[in-house]
């Protein structure tokens, strides 16, 4: 019998990707990596390939993970960023030896030292955080508005009105909600 995990949510900012690997948070909590092994797959997937992962360097990923989501949060509500976390997107920032190299085509594409090292990778996601946080690339942080995600995300939209981490999970169900309060409260109407 095989293990399933739940898909990953890919969206195109690597460090609220990597935090929406723990979504739920404030519900039934779904946890995406809970081994080193789906931490190498979810490193793949996002252009940042290592050959393996131990269960130290899981613990830091976590570390790191629930530290971008510290800070987003605070940075979304215009609260004082809270140090601890600061300390540790700065330490995985300085600790990875990952480059920013161009493609051919005219893009980014981060290349990790030769060993391909977990440290690297959660470097280069450490200094995607602190980009958005800092506010270098065009977006606004905001909150998930389901009130059991609550995830923190960047918004590229044009009117940066974005509420939903994400569209098909968080949106639909609570679109889904509200289509079902409004068809228990008004029988003859949805038809």
């Amino acid at each position: 019998m095989s293990v399933r995990f739940p898909d990953f949510r890919l969206g195109k900012v690597l460090a609220t990707s990597f935090t929406g690997t723990l979504s739920e948070r404030r519900g039934d909590a779904v946890e995406r990596i809970p081994t080193p092994n789906r931490l190498v797959d979810w490193l793949v997937v996002s252009g940042l390939a290592v050959e393996s992962c131990t269960a130290a360097q899981l613990e830091r990923a976590w570390e790191l993970r629930e530290s971008i989501h510290a800070v987003a949060t605070a940075a979304a509500r215009r609260e004082p960023l809270p140090a601890s976390a600061v300390q540790v997107i700065n330490d995985c920032s300085i600790q990875g030896g990952a480059a920013a190299v161009l493609t051919p085509e005219g893009n980014r594409e981060w290349r990790l030292g030769p060993a391909s090292s977990v440290e690297d990778a959660l470097g280069v996601v450490a200094a995607d955080a602190i980009s958005i946080v800092a506010g270098e690339r065009d977006g606004k942080l905001a909150l998930c508005a389901s009130p059991t995600c609550q995830a923190a995300f960047f918004d590229t939209s044009q009117s940066r009105t974005r509420r939903w981490c994400d569209m098909n999970t968080c949106g639909n169900r609570q679109k889904k909600a509200r289509f079902n309060a409004h068809k228990h409260e008004n029988p003859g109407s949805a038809k």
